[in-house]
């Protein structure tokens, strides 16, 4: 399926308190389109017996329809409980070339976005069932790598995000407005899945005000070790590294995400 060729997200027109869905170009064309997503949502890795490098790749996407038949047929098949609510996936880029390495430019826009660094992540610590995967991600923009099963001692709202997706820019006004109130303790962390353009990616964060730390997924391999089956999805996480809940789609408040949060991890962001 053709797409048509991605602008800059400077085209848009922004007001003082960004509202995605209030967002329109300038030509009164809109750039972006919700559409089924086109994706290999049926691998399975043991994410939890081995350690996965960014730079390996899963296989080209699949047509939708086979998609939405195999993710209803893993939900019915006592997978995962976290797994709560599903919304209509976007479009993703699968089948594009990986970005390259971070450049001096990109670290030059983390750094005028005000995106801090990510966070140090335990390289030795065992991985737990039913925990985050045993993948290696680099940071969005350039940093330190991220061992996902390494990150312990906190709760977590993990938020996994692409800026080609529609869906959210609805909720970024939302997580802005948690993350900038969030006395908790809580470590909030947004990850930049299956996209290509980088550049546009830092771009999207710092148009939605997001300061907290983005890690990168350009090779998709959270496809297969969360069975992510496309963006927004959200991970509430333990300190102990087990996922406590998955909120599949969008938030539609803030108020909701805070809701979850002490739900599920106890915290008040």
């Amino acid at each position: 399926m053709m797409r048509a060729p991605r602008r800059s997200i400077t085209h848009l027109l922004w007001s003082k308190s960004p509202r995605w869905s209030e967002i329109r170009p300038e030509n009164g064309v809109g750039g972006f389109e919700k559409s089924a997503l086109v994706g290999n949502s049926t691998a399975k890795a043991d994410a939890n017996s081995r350690k996965v490098r960014t730079g390996r790749k899963f296989g080209s996407g699949r047509q939708a329809a086979v998609v939405a038949i195999l993710v209803m047929g893993l939900a019915g098949c006592g997978g995962p409980p976290v797994l709560a609510r599903s919304t209509t996936p976007v479009e993703s880029p699968s089948g594009v070339a990986p970005s390259q390495e971070p450049t001096a430019d990109l670290a030059a826009m983390k750094k005028a976005a005000g995106i801090a660094d990510c966070p140090k992540s335990d390289p030795k610590v065992a991985a737990v069932p039913s925990g985050l995967p045993d993948v290696v991600l680099p940071c969005l923009g350039g940093g330190r790598e991220v061992r996902l099963a390494g990150l312990r001692g906190k709760p977590m709202m993990i938020n996994v995000w692409a800026q080609w997706c529609g869906p959210c820019r609805e909720e970024a006004p939302y997580l802005s407005e948690v993350a900038k109130q969030n006395n908790s303790g809580l470590m909030i962390v947004g990850i930049d899945h299956d996209d290509p353009q980088p550049e546009l990616a830092i771009e999207f964060a710092q148009l939605s005000t997001w300061k907290y730390p983005q890690l990168s997924d350009p090779d998709v391999v959270l496809r297969a070790a969360l069975q992510i089956s496309g963006p927004p999805q959200t991970f509430f996480v333990r300190p102990d590294g087990t996922i406590a809940y998955r909120h599949a789609g969008p938030f539609d408040s803030a108020e909701e995400i805070r809701d979850l949060a002490h739900k599920h991890l106890g915290v008040s962001p």
